[in-house]
């Protein structure tokens, strides 16, 4: 999952949302460094992370890509997915998608001290309304062009918004079949932590 699904499954306290993001820009051990809330949030994210990459829905998804893509499939269905899940926002949310971003990018605006990249990515996520543009498909082409710069190899995501195009349809569908279920699961896993 990309941010905005962590962020929708994460909670809506300003820790919980904090940790959410975090859990893409902290790494190694949870060792108090962060209050306990933040920390919980990063685990929680790294425990969504797990449960998708050993989905059989994941794995369904993941083979729907052609060969030569499927080692990079996973960063295509987290983003492909973002799409579908601002898409399709009201149906997993009783807040309207706009309100939910703005509290976000408020939450991130008001934390002095946002780990690693995030502290040079926030504002820019808010300035260019990061999370409720996924509802635009063709907001990926621009975010895979991204990812792409910073890769050692440019060329590893050349073609997927291609397959993402032509796979629209059955990979919405494993979304609609995934989300609830990775709901369900958050909602275990938060009431645990």
């Amino acid at each position: 999952m990309n941010y905005l699904a962590h962020l929708h499954l994460g909670g809506d306290a300003p820790a919980e949302l904090l940790g959410s993001l975090y859990g893409d820009f902290v790494k190694g051990p949870l060792a108090g460094q962060w209050p306990a809330a933040i920390e919980a949030g990063i685990a929680l994210h790294r425990r969504i992370d797990a449960f998708t990459d050993s989905h059989p829905l994941q794995a369904q998804a993941r083979a729907r890509f052609p060969a030569q893509r499927r080692r990079v499939a996973g960063i295509f269905l987290d983003l492909f997915f973002d799409h579908c899940l601002a898409r399709d926002w009201q149906q997993y949310s009783d807040q309207p998608l706009q309100r939910f971003t703005s509290r976000v990018y408020d939450v991130l605006a008001a934390e002095a001290q946002l780990p690693g990249n995030l502290q040079h990515i926030a504002p820019r996520m808010a300035a260019q309304d990061w999370l409720g543009s996924y509802r635009d498909f063709e907001v990926l082409e621009q975010v895979i062009a991204g990812m792409s710069r910073r890769l050692s190899r440019p060329g590893l995501l050349d073609g997927g918004l291609e397959d993402l195009r032509g796979l629209y349809e059955p990979l919405s569908d494993d979304f609609s079949a995934f989300y609830p279920a990775l709901m369900r699961f958050a909602r275990e896993q938060r009431a645990q932590l």
